[in-house]
């Protein structure tokens, strides 16, 4: 009999499962795809020699993982490859303001007047990150805060909403960039602790970057595929689980899927029927006859490009999805150009692309319109660059991955108190009805993002109840 049957292998489920082997533990892990990788895959989705990211292609919390962080897997061929500027947020008169690794050139970007501001909100915890980072992604109960007193400063000025923190800022420029920065993980600007989310990302780029990984994300996946097995365990791709008989004996079962999926599988009924999953994406991955033609040219500089004209326009892109239930006209948009960092990506002189805006859960529409409307305000001659395009909205993506239930790539709504307890209100997050089954995916703290921690939390929940069998 295994140890341990851990079922998806995406960043997560790999993650859990190579925490679980380092420990001694028999571990074997299935997945339903013909690779592995879940949100961290790599593909050829345009044209030949284009190698696209599916889904998350910037990596901050990657890099800042904790988890990852203690594993080798620079040994297992991951090679975190660095823009000049981790983002850079484009205004329509031609300027931009800047997520930098220089904590004063981003101040600088801000204009005098919020520069000094800026600084002094970041200024407690850049010295910490580390330990914050471990302290808020190993919550709730996983371990005991190394840092309380830092802890605690980062929940009152992140907890509030971050229309509150943006007071701190006279100009629009340093309120534009850093609603941006909340509207990534498709949260409504005025949400409880939505200051958090922004403060997460200020400090990881400062802390490490905002990184692409060499050759694709997929690498982040293949690498931990590759430790866990050199650690004794093993990976069974094409293969499907619909019920817990279909997995061999084990005296743990851990689930790297949806709360849905899981409540499917294990016979849990209506358990996590009071589970919300949230707004959609509507993706177009881009093979590109060049760079994008930014009129900024930070832009053109930086791995991740955010795109709002303002702090305004950003949440009434916002409010159209969460409140009214309609896709934005202009949206919000979020990036990526990992060819600005690694070559490997497309063939010499093009590039590979992808840009996403937000649309009500399991919206059926084309934004491919209002997407490239919204580029070329920003980039004028964008469309003349492109050589093709893939596009995926909330179907699309769903039937690629599982947990994206109704085109929602977070794994459940980043809102209210589900933002901080998900999938349930519980203290014991990863444990489900049935002792001998967890959950490790998105839908658990500390919540989206490939970091793996949600499967380093859960992990520590299983070896635990494994040492006490």
């Amino acid at each position: 009999m295994l140890d341990a049957v851990v079922v998806g292998a995406g960043p997560n489920g790999l993650t859990a499962a190579v925490e679980l082997a380092r420990r001694g533990f028999s571990v074997a892990l299935f997945e339903a795809r013909d690779t592995v990788g879940g949100g961290a895959r790599t593909e050829e989705l345009t044209l030949p020699g284009f190698r696209h990211d599916p889904c998350s292609a910037a990596h901050p919390l990657g890099i800042n993982s904790p988890a990852f962080r203690a594993m080798p897997l620079e040994r297992y061929g991951l090679k975190w490859l660095h823009p000049e500027l981790p983002m850079a947020h484009p205004f329509p008169d031609g300027t931009a303001a800047v997520l930098a690794r220089s904590v004063a050139e981003t101040a600088a970007s801000f204009g005098p007047r919020d520069a000094g501001a800026y600084r002094r909100l970041l200024e407690p915890f850049l010295g910490r990150w580390d330990t914050l980072a471990r302290d808020f992604m190993s919550l709730p109960l996983t371990a005991l805060p190394r840092d309380p007193v830092t802890l605690a400063r980062f929940g009152l000025a992140g907890l509030p909403p971050s229309t509150w923190l943006m007071r701190r800022f006279c100009d629009e420029r340093a309120k534009t960039l850093f609603a941006g920065l909340v509207a990534h993980v498709m949260a409504p600007l005025n949400g409880f602790a939505t200051g958090a989310i922004g403060l997460v990302f200020a400090l990881s780029a400062h802390a490490r970057g905002w990184p692409v990984a060499r050759g694709g994300s997929q690498s982040v996946s293949d690498a931990l595929a590759a430790y866990l097995e050199d650690l004794g365990g093993t990976v069974h791709t094409d293969y499907e689980v619909k019920r817990l008989d279909d997995l061999p004996p084990a005296r743990a079962y851990v689930f790297d899927t949806s709360p849905t999926a899981l409540a499917r599988i294990a016979g849990f009924g209506r358990y996590y029927d009071g589970y919300r999953y949230g707004p959609g994406v509507f993706k177009i991955d881009y093979a590109l006859d060049g760079p994008v033609p930014w009129t900024a040219p930070e832009a053109r500089r930086a791995g991740t490009v955010q795109i709002g004209a303002n702090s305004a326009e950003i949440g009434t892109a916002l409010r159209a999805v969460f409140r009214e239930g309609r896709a934005p006209d202009p949206p919000f948009l979020i990036t990526v150009q990992p060819g600005v960092a690694d070559p490997t990506r497309a063939p010499e002189g093009k590039q590979v692309f992808w840009a996403y805006g937000h649309v009500p859960h399991g919206w059926t529409g084309d934004l491919t319109d209002a997407i490239e409307r919204q580029l070329e305000r920003f980039a004028p001659g964008f469309r003349d660059r492109v050589l093709a395009r893939a596009t995926a909205g909330p179907p699309e993506l769903a039937a690629r991955n599982a947990n994206y239930v109704g085109g929602d790539i977070a794994s459940g709504a980043v809102s209210g108190l589900q933002l901080l307890l998900r999938p349930k209100l519980s203290l014991f997050p990863y444990h489900t009805p049935h002792p001998a089954v967890f959950i490790c995916s998105s839908a658990t703290p500390p919540g989206p993002g490939v970091h793996g921690m949600s499967g380093h939390n859960a992990a520590k929940a299983v070896w635990r109840r494994l040492r006490q069998a």
